[in-house]
């Protein structure tokens, strides 16, 4: 696949995806979210792929942020629109039932920590920063920030990062929980990689099930979401992989 702003390519059942505009710290602009939606619309559609890891080209950034040229010709009708479409995007991201990776390599500010929260894991470079800044420039995170940040890492610190707008850097993200762990940055991608295959040795129909679960369980009142969990264990109850997972022990 070619795309203009992003590189992807396939290894060993795992897809790689950089958003590739360094010069513009891979900031997002409108014809990245579209290729994002391309790309994972592919992932998904595509058996080989088990799994996804994200990160961003250069040694500066991860996603640093929304372009500021789109941003600086929003208007109220418009921008409310931008947000639901890029609130797509990541929900896109988020609703794929094979686990993406985020492998935060640098800044990761505004939409590209938004991008980040919607990954299904988040591993960070030691050198990684972490926020979201929108209040500094008169607006709110729009892509799904003031949600996913809340329920990822509670609403005290979520409020303290969204208000006063300041990036934490990687130690503080792996001790909220922001990020799953924090390693030295020339080993982020294998790591990201490693973690992948890990995933890769379990049933893809239990991975898929297990994210189901735990996403659509957040918004669930815990009857519901205990027994949204009992349906979908029973579904697994009856395929072969849990047969030969059993034969396996």
């Amino acid at each position: 696949m070619n795309f203009e702003n992003l590189k992807y390519e396939t290894r060993e059942g795992i897809a790689f995806v950089t958003v590739n505009r360094p010069e513009k710290l891979n900031a997002l602009n409108a014809r990245t979210l579209e290729e994002l939606v391309s790309v994972f619309s592919h992932i998904d559609g595509d058996e080989a792929v088990r799994a996804t890891i994200l990160t961003g080209a250069g040694e500066k950034a991860f996603v640093a942020g929304a372009d500021i040229a789109e941003l600086a010709a929003l208007t109220a009708l418009n921008g409310a629109e931008g947000a639901r479409r890029g609130q797509g995007v990541f929900g896109a991201i988020e609703q794929s039932p094979k686990p993406t990776i985020a492998a935060i390599n640098g800044y990761a500010l505004g939409g590209g920590c938004e991008l980040a929260l919607a990954c299904t894991l988040r591993l960070a470079s030691e050198n990684a920063k972490i926020g979201l800044p929108e209040v500094s420039l008169g607006i709110i995170p729009g892509y799904g920030g003031t949600q996913r940040l809340s329920r990822l890492v509670g609403q005290a610190r979520a409020a303290e990062m969204i208000l006063t707008g300041d990036p934490i850097d990687a130690a503080t993200a792996e001790r909220i929980g922001l990020v799953n762990r924090v390693v030295p940055r020339d080993r982020l991608l294998p790591e990201a990689e490693a973690l992948a295959k890990r995933i890769l040795t379990r049933g893809p129909r239990a991975v898929a099930a297990a994210i189901e679960a735990i996403r659509h369980g957040l918004d669930m009142p815990l009857a519901q979401g205990l027994e949204h969990e009992a349906v979908l264990f029973g579904a697994l109850a009856a395929t072969r992989d849990m047969h030969e997972g059993l034969q396996a022990c």
